[in-house]
């Protein structure tokens, strides 16, 4: 027999809020459209880690659900479904509505963000018998995170005969990937005293990019330098046309490795 509810416990069902899990309330079909958006989100993740990477991906989704380029001087009529690419870092999607634009318009607006670190300009150098790239890091990121994980090098390179790069390495299962690297922890007993703000400091976040000279060890001369420097330039060269005066004209970034997953 159920036992009887006390005053207050009816007093506290009237006036409370009740609260219930949401995964209680949906129904199976729901839980499972959750789950395939969750799925493309995940795909726009892996592929949008840039802001231009954003932008290029966005369009794509667009272009599927009917969208079309504006052209500028192109006549418009209600309803149809246009985009503008602004210089390959922000886009416009508007759906031209039935009444004039003096009584205003439907507007959503977000920005495109990358948390990320930047290659400097000039960013390539070799200390300590390995080459480096010296970068600067955007945005309120929390620097003690973006050490000793697999990083991915992403972005364009605007040539000095005016084509464009497109790079992406360490994404790939076939790709290196690189590293920030940190103090061992037997060595870092005074980095362990400091604030969490830091432990690693902004200059100190230098990606670790090669670590082989440009020839056998045998054949070169004792006080040749910058070896190590040269065979990142020669790989770079060979692969990608590029040499060291087009990171002037380089918009390079560096994001975490890998595909994003379910937790």
């Amino acid at each position: 027999m159920e036992k009887e509810k006390s005053a207050a416990q009816q007093l506290k069902e009237k006036l409370c809020i009740t609260k219930k899990h949401g995964g209680l309330k949906l129904s199976s079909d729901e839980i499972k459209t959750c789950n395939d958006f969750n799925e493309g989100y995940k795909t726009f993740l892996d592929e949008a880690k840039t802001e231009r990477e954003a932008v290029i991906k966005t369009i794509t989704l667009a272009e599927k659900c009917g969208f079309s380029e504006f052209k500028k001087g192109m006549s418009l009529k209600s309803g149809d479904k246009v985009y503008f690419n602004n210089r390959g870092k922000a886009v416009i999607l508007a759906v031209i509505g039935t009444e004039p634009i003096d009584n205003g318009v439907h507007l959503a607006a977000a920005h495109i963000d990358s948390p990320r670190l930047d290659l400097k300009q000039n960013p390539l150098y070799e200390d300590n018998e390995v080459a480096l790239f010296k970068t600067h890091y955007y945005g309120g990121i929390k620097k003690y995170q973006w050490v000793t994980g697999p990083m991915a090098l992403h972005g364009v390179v605007a040539k000095t005969d005016g084509s464009v790069v497109n790079i992406s390495i360490g994404e790939k299962e076939s790709d290196p990937v690189f590293v920030i690297t940190d103090l061992l922890v037997h060595l870092s007993a005074q980095q362990m005293e400091k604030k969490a703000n830091a432990v690693i400091e902004g200059e100190k976040l230098d990606l670790l990019i090669g670590n082989r000279p440009i020839e056998q060890a045998e054949d070169l001369e004792k006080e040749e330098k910058d070896t190590i420097k040269a065979n990142v330039l020669k790989i770079l060269e060979e692969t990608y046309g590029i040499s060291e005066k087009d990171f002037a004209s380089a918009e390079l970034e560096i994001v975490p490795a890998g595909k994003a997953r379910d937790l």
